[in-house]
């Protein structure tokens, strides 16, 4: 399923999945590390989803938000 940047800040970006179920977040924290964090619906066919992460680059902080948009689909999609 695809997703669409919708926010985007000076230290925040946001990503909404096509079917408004689902959003993961990145931001710097002042300590200069990323948070990463997913959030699904509960409305989302696969059910509430909570998951939030550090880590230390922006590289692996923009391979956390790839990852997550592959495996966080719905339950009747596979995926990509």
């Amino acid at each position: 399923m695809n997703w669409e940047q919708t926010i985007t800040e000076d230290e925040l970006e946001e990503w909404t999945r096509a079917d408004g179920n689902a959003t993961i977040r990145l931001r710097r924290r002042t300590d200069g590390r990323f948070a990463v964090r997913l959030d699904q619906l509960y409305q989302a066919d696969e059910g509430r989803g909570y998951a939030y992460e550090i880590v230390e680059t922006r590289p692996a902080a923009d391979e956390l938000v790839d990852d997550w948009q592959t495996e966080a689909v719905p339950a009747n999609e596979t995926p990509e």
